[in-house]
């Protein structure tokens, strides 16, 4: 999971390794990231730092007078629980006749996969690039990616694209949202629960929170308005969610509870700073406290933290997208949609850096829930999309 990614870096190492591509560990340097504008203290970083969890980085050089490209997936995944949901143990990879099931495997194992397989394609079949191809698997994507994709920005040569096969069903992500953490604490008084009156508690405090946030949520959503988002049937006016991860609150049911903490993401399209966000959720958290008399007085206090991301965007008439679109109309025949704009991620370091970057990997279920998949032939049809984007985008020599 992220913060304890290490021992499946070594065994990329080792492939990149045998592959002859010369890899190195690449761990962040947390003093200089601070320097970046993009820079945050991840969740992980502050609970795990980043002393042996590194990123492995290889190049698969060019004969010269090519365009360059970097591969780049994440390794990192999300916590399994409730482990009580799967039907499979999640760390089994159990393989069925048409998917791979377990924690990662969509999202993004089967993306890292597909990168490598493509290249051990081009050696096997004795294709030699013009273009450099750099490929990287970092950690803590899930976390904002700051010791990943944006360390290795700071200190990686720059290419001329990138592509990152997260999974899409390969549909071309041009844009990522921007994504902020932020806690609510509201204070309450305790009591004994026999004498309730003489406390305040502090999770019916919090409902009058939870209220505004929710209708900040509702009206977000009816006014703001994002085409790549709305572009997907299933995501049609959600271009922004606000949601509440977590809740905590007292610790025994005698007592009334003297204070009550959520924590919630923020997830915003292109066109909005993360200045305009935090001031409306905290607007929202303010009227709540306006309206109640405790409250009014006992400020309920916002904290940012963890992700503090900005959104991106790439222009769907950019060369690279155009390539990357021809490619899978090859191998896949069809004509993949554009989309994106509603999760955070990796890819925005690189467009940050002006590097023109899409996202297009195979086909996932359930990513992030219980019950997660991938489809095996579109592992298959993403190494291929990649290969053939190598040869045409890079030059075959």
């Amino acid at each position: 999971m992220t913060g304890s990614e290490y021992d499946v870096q070594k065994r990329i190492y080792d492939e990149l390794d045998g592959m002859g591509l010369s890899p190195e560990f690449l761990e962040p340097d947390e003093s200089e990231m601070r320097k970046h504008k993009d820079f945050f203290e991840t969740t992980s970083f502050e609970k795990y730092g980043y002393e042996n969890r590194p990123n492995a980085v290889a190049l698969h050089g060019g004969d010269g007078g090519g365009r360059s490209l970097c591969l780049s997936g994440h390794v990192d995944v999300v916590s399994p629980e409730p482990m009580s949901k799967w039907t499979l143990n999640p760390w089994s990879t159990e393989v069925s006749e048409s998917e791979i099931h377990g924690r990662g495997a969509g999202d993004m194992k089967a993306g890292v996969a597909a990168m490598i397989f493509a290249v051990q394609a081009l050696q096997a079949n004795g294709v030699r690039l013009k273009g450099d191809v750099q490929l990287e698997t970092t950690i803590e994507e899930e976390g904002g990616g700051v010791g990943g994709v944006l360390y290795l920005r700071t200190v990686r040569p720059r290419t001329d694209t990138a592509l990152v096969p997260e999974p899409s069903s390969h549909a071309i992500s041009l844009a990522s949202a921007g994504v902020m953490y932020f806690r609510v604490t509201v204070p309450g008084v305790p009591a004994h629960a026999a004498t309730a009156h003489f406390g305040v508690n502090a999770i019916g405090k919090m409902v009058r929170v939870i209220e505004e946030i929710e209708q900040l949520h509702r009206d977000r959503q009816s006014r703001i308005k994002y085409h790549l988002v709305d572009a997907n049937p299933e995501m049609r006016g959600r271009a922004t969610m606000i949601d509440i991860g977590v809740i905590r609150a007292g610790d025994w049911p005698s007592t009334v509870p003297g204070s009550c903490e959520i924590e919630c993401r923020v997830g915003f399209p292109p066109g909005e700073t993360r200045e305009q966000v935090m001031r409306e959720n905290e607007s929202a958290v303010d009227r709540a406290a306006d309206r109640d008399e405790w409250l009014s007085k006992h400020r309920p206090q916002v904290t940012w933290f963890g992700w503090k991301a900005r959104p991106h965007e790439t222009d769907e008439s950019d060369p690279f997208v155009q390539q990357v679109r021809s490619s899978v109309e090859q191998v896949v025949a069809v004509t993949p949609a554009f989309i994106g704009g509603a999760s955070g991620l990796d890819t925005r370091h690189f467009v940050h850096h002006g590097i023109p970057t899409v996202t297009c990997g195979p086909q996932a279920r359930r990513i992030h829930s219980y019950d997660e998949s991938v489809n095996i032939s579109s592992i298959v049809q993403t190494a291929q999309v990649i290969a053939l984007t190598m040869m045409d985008w890079c030059g075959v020599s």
